[in-house]
């Protein structure tokens, strides 16, 4: 099965363009929206707690996320009965504080997160594991079971304990997620990253939380090729304090041990289940320590009322064990759903792998990049014509700013009738602050909503609310569940507020910059920590991407502010498209175009070419670091980067002397 292509003489996306952005692509049809886990929800809470619903779907959904974060005790406890969370609830729904950061949610509950994904043992499909190099592999949740259970007498032989730290360095394999389990159900800490990452980089994760026990394998497979790791383990196995015992992960590791009934301890709601990282690309990397409960509660809001994932569907996500959205997939286990695991590149033998997967394995949600659609696009694929996704129900877009063009592109070329839900978070709560909503019209362009439980709001540099279109900081003025616990070693959490709340009084500030659509919804324009700032007006980046990068000749690009004589500038590097140059006839007609379609101050006064684009492993753009070098400070962890070496070519690039 292989994707069409038109002809490329013509970009694809230049079309979308004759139609006005946020045009509405796709409006579910009443059968369809009174199908979804969030239409049944807005009536449960309607009835329960006396809510007026007005009965039109935009008034409905505001109705019920205005109650949401009004009385956000009420709305977790009603996510925690509405989506089965198996534990026992117990005591207040919420205790209040001074500061957002210590308010909890369901103090006294108790459960176990892995009984939770695991559910019942049975033969339901729980993973199905596609890969480069090797058949597709099923895992029923009896077999997952059964894996866990193994894995379990290692880590009690090892003397773990609840609170101890088990870390994976794996990649997206069925194994990755029984080892998760199988720490989860005794109460460890659980961190991972992908082997991709270098051993310095590992350690400067690892090595912050000691882990007592690790998971590894000898290598991966990425791109037909074979990349031995056996070098680097041994770096990081020597660099580990406090290690205790380390498990080869490969075919067959676990058959000599007997079969072994998986243990499930309860533990408190606020009991830690992950470690995650940043991206490590400005410093050290923060570890974020993320909650049992209140993280489960958040994913399960997420998937079946945001995303409407129902028992027996099947999600797929691509992404690695070094990025929160492997967490993310994780969790729609506690769905009902199966997991659909990818291994490799994504683009081997070609651009349309993923949707072959999507296609050959029924997926009903398929998860992915902005960068990876955008890539599709620039291909011309068309899926429309080759594929068969009728299961396809809905499409997640995150990582970077889904443009009008590219939304344009998944309704002409993958499908007409899909829930295209562009999403953004991170990696500091493990999950969304604005995303889809299943009942709702998809605009090209914009994110659909707030998260339900979080108040969310677009705030001007003194905190106060942004009443109209105009650009400002994405701030959530309300405590919710799945805030981190703490940051790793942080005496009195003193980092951990400076990270978030110290910026904006009683408001969680997550960097983004965000314009509010008068229509509804929201437009994210880049990280506020990476906002062009010529003549002291702030751009954001954004808006220069989409006119850039939907152009023929250019593959892809990254656009900074450099400090220059008092002021800043605007510098683009653009890496070209296949047989193209950058000629000065290419270079005035970029800024032609930025200055007609988006506004002169945009206008870039350096244009550079560039051979690569430097990235952090989970695909992102990494704009500080080249700003960084651009402006004579120190790249502090480049191991950060997936490829590192990129950043060679902008030190003393020519354009800038």
């Amino acid at each position: 099965m292989r994707c069409h292509a038109a002809d490329r003489t013509v970009n694809p996306m230049v079309k979308a363009r004759e139609q006005s952005d946020h045009v509405t692509l796709w409006t579910p049809s009443s059968d369809r929206i009174t199908a979804t886990n969030l239409y049944r929800f807005q009536r449960w809470v309607a009835d329960r707690h006396g809510l007026d619903l007005p009965g039109d779907p935009a008034r409905d959904y505001a109705a019920v996320h205005a109650w949401s974060v009004a009385d956000p005790g009420d709305f977790w406890s009603e996510a925690w009965a509405f989506c089965g969370v198996a534990g026992e609830r117990a005591g207040p729904s919420v205790v209040p504080a001074q500061e957002l950061s210590d308010w909890r949610f369901l103090r006294d509950a108790k459960l176990n997160v892995a009984a939770n994904l695991l559910g019942e043992s049975s033969d339901d499909l729980a993973i199905r594991f596609v890969c480069e190099d090797a058949e597709p592999v099923d895992v029923t949740r009896g077999e997952l079971h059964v894996m866990v259970g193994r894995i379990q007498r290692l880590l009690i032989d090892a003397g773990v304990s609840p609170g101890d730290r088990v870390a994976a360095w794996l990649p997206n394999r069925p194994d990755a997620y029984a080892v998760m389990l199988a720490a989860a159900g005794l109460g460890a800490v659980f961190a991972s990253t992908s082997p991709d990452f270098g051993s310095g980089g590992v350690l400067d994760r690892f090595g912050q939380i000691e882990p007592v026990v690790l998971f590894a394998c000898r290598g991966y497979t990425y791109n037909a090729k074979f990349h031995d790791r056996r070098d680097a383990l041994g770096e990081i196995i020597n660099g580990l304090k406090g290690l205790r015992a380390t498990f080869i992960v490969e075919p067959g590791w676990l058959d000599d041990f007997p079969p072994s009934d998986p243990v499930f301890e309860l533990m408190p709601f606020d009991h830690p289940w992950y470690v995650l990282f940043s991206s490590g690309t400005t410093g050290r990397p923060k570890c974020i320590v993320h909650r049992s409960g209140g993280l489960l509660l958040k994913h399960l809001v997420e998937h079946k009322l945001h995303c409407d994932v129902r028992p027996g569907d099947r999600v797929f996500y691509f992404t690695t064990t070094g990025w929160m959205m492997w967490n993310w997939l994780a969790s729609a286990l506690a769905s009902d759903a199966s997991l659909i695991l990818y291994d490799g590149a994504p683009t081997y033998p070609d651009v349309g792998r993923l949707w072959d997967l999507a296609a050959e394995t029924a997926t009903t949600l398929f998860g992915t990049s902005a960068k990876f659609i955008d890539t599709c696009a620039a291909a011309d694929i068309r899926t429309i014509d080759s594929h068969d996704l009728s299961a396809l129900r809905t499409i997640t877009s995150t990582g970077s700013p889904l443009s009008p063009e590219s939304f344009g592109w998944v309704y002409r070329s993958v499908k007409t009738d899909v829930h295209l839900a562009s999403i953004s978070g991170g990696t500091d709560l493990c999950g969304c602050l604005v995303l889809g909503a299943p009942t709702l019209p998809v605009r090209a362009g914009v994110i659909q909503v707030p998260a339900l439980g979080l108040d969310i709001d677009v705030a001007d540099a003194d905190g106060s609310s942004v009443l109209d279109e105009r650009e400002g900081e994405l701030v959530c003025r309300n405590a919710f569940v799945s805030m981190p616990l703490c940051f790793w070693d942080d005496p009195g959490d003193a980092r951990y507020r400076a990270a978030y709340f110290d910026r904006f009084v009683g408001a969680w500030h997550h960097g983004d910059f965000v314009s509010r659509i008068s229509a509804g919804g929201f437009v994210i324009s880049g990280r506020s920590d990476a906002t062009l700032n010529p003549g002291g007006v702030r751009i954001g980046t954004a808006e220069i991407y989409r006119r850039v990068d939907t152009m023929v000749e250019i593959s892809e690009s990254v656009v900074i502010g450099q400090s220059h004589k008092g002021d800043t500038r605007v510098v683009l590097f653009v890496k070209l498209a296949a047989g193209h140059r950058l000629t000065q006839a290419l270079r005035s007609r970029i800024r032609s175009r930025i200055r007609a379609e988006v506004s002169p101050r945009h206008v870039p006064a350096v244009i550079g070419e560039v051979d690569d684009i430097p990235r952090t492993r989970s695909g992102k753009i990494t704009e500080l670091a080249v700003r960084d070098i651009l402006d004579g400070r120190p790249i502090n962890n480049a191991e950060a980067l997936a490829n590192p070496e990129a950043l060679d070519q902008y030190r003393n690039h020519p354009d800038l002397l």
